[in-house]
């Protein structure tokens, strides 16, 4: 088995191989030269395992390529693999988000994109279709921006049920339970320090992940406020106690243990460097209650960030834990974020992390 992290940059892509179990990596790229790599998966689920990438050409625009021979070639859909119906008088602006479906749904990948919508493929990522239940909510004029766009950047389909989660900026976590058909705002409990009063959506939430031992429990790092709701988005209290700052972009749960997640936490709200340049994961093992901090290889004198989608976990045993930071590099943990080992340096600034174990 090979260990492989897909690395998306402002400047392209690069691909990171461990054939010793995480301990030492090889960095193979750049791939995608000069095109933004804003979103990147690992579809693992195939006897070739497929890269998708979400890429902006500077001067073609947005589209997702793909590689079945781990980056040795690209392909891409002719026109483009997401466009709105004609009638929405839209035009993809970025993709956010690439995540595969179960196995059980071998060929299903969503989509997430600015402007605000869901995208549904059956064919491995190679076509999508709008999901019309979200893009047709009442709610969907009044989501406003957050800095960095208009974004669907967080998909989340239930393995076992019809159920999709999806979060954006900034309109909040929105529930189906029938597959993408109808769709309900679950922020209850979720602060927006920037509005008048607690609304029912309109929450910047940057990012949220589902615990391994219950699909009812999820947590979300907010903009302001670290979270976690018991019964599937209804009610959100916090999870901040311990934290050295409740600001951050990114938050991870594990995909074997219960209980268990990790954030970045920064400094807020215009600094978003790490709480005294220290960049640090903090981890939680019950759910929230306690935070410990992981310092054993992340440096100090650090004063970058880490975004939304460059931090990943995989699902070996123990669960590596992976994070890109904006000046360019990244670390690895084989041990569940004890420690860390630096697999790239001076790369461009890093955008989104995946990280798989493929055959």
């Amino acid at each position: 088995m090979t260990d492989l992290i897909a690395i998306g940059t402002r400047k392209g892509l690069w691909l990171a191989r461990s054939d010793d179990d995480r301990r030492t990596w090889t960095l193979d790229g750049p791939h995608l030269l000069a095109q933004e790599v804003a979103a990147v998966s690992i579809d693992a689920r195939r006897p070739q395992p497929r890269v998708l990438a979400g890429i902006q050409y500077g001067h073609w625009g947005p589209t997702v390529m793909w590689s079945d021979d781990l980056g040795a070639s690209w392909q891409e859909t002719d026109h483009g693999a997401i466009r709105f119906p004609e009638d929405t008088g839209a035009a993809l602006a970025r993709v956010w988000q690439l995540r595969p479906d179960s196995a059980a749904r071998p060929d299903v990948v969503w989509a997430g994109c600015e402007p605000h919508s869901l995208w549904r493929s059956e064919d491995g990522g190679a076509t999508f279709e709008l999901v019309r239940g979200l893009w047709d909510h009442p709610h969907r004029p009044t989501w406003e921006p957050g800095g960095g766009g208009a974004a669907i950047h967080t998909v989340l389909p239930d393995p076992a049920t019809e159920r999709v989660v999806v979060a954006m900026s900034a309109g909040g976590v929105y529930v189906s339970e029938d597959g993408g058909g109808r769709w309900e705002p679950r922020n209850r409990g979720i602060s927006a320090g920037f509005l008048p009063e607690e609304p029912e959506y309109g929450q910047c939430v940057h990012k949220i992940a589902v615990d391994a031992g219950d699909p009812e429990r999820m947590y979300a790092q907010n903009h302001g406020g670290v979270f976690r709701t018991d019964d599937g988005g209804r009610k959100w209290t916090s999870i901040a106690g311990g934290l050295p700052a409740d600001f951050g972009f990114p938050i991870v749960s594990s995909p074997r243990t219960a209980g268990t997640a990790w954030v970045i936490p920064l400094v807020a709200d215009m600094q978003r460097v790490p709480p005294e340049g220290r960049l640090r994961v903090q981890r939680t093992r019950d759910a929230g209650e306690t935070w410990t901090a992981s310092t054993a290889g992340l440096p100090d004198g650090a004063w970058t960030s880490v975004l939304r989608d460059a931090f990943c976990a995989d699902d070996a045993d123990p669960t590596g834990v992976y994070l890109g930071t904006r000046d360019g590099c990244v670390y690895a943990s084989a041990d569940e974020g004890e420690t860390f080992t630096t697999v790239a340096e001076h790369l461009p600034d890093v955008l989104t992390v995946r990280a798989a174990r493929i055959p």
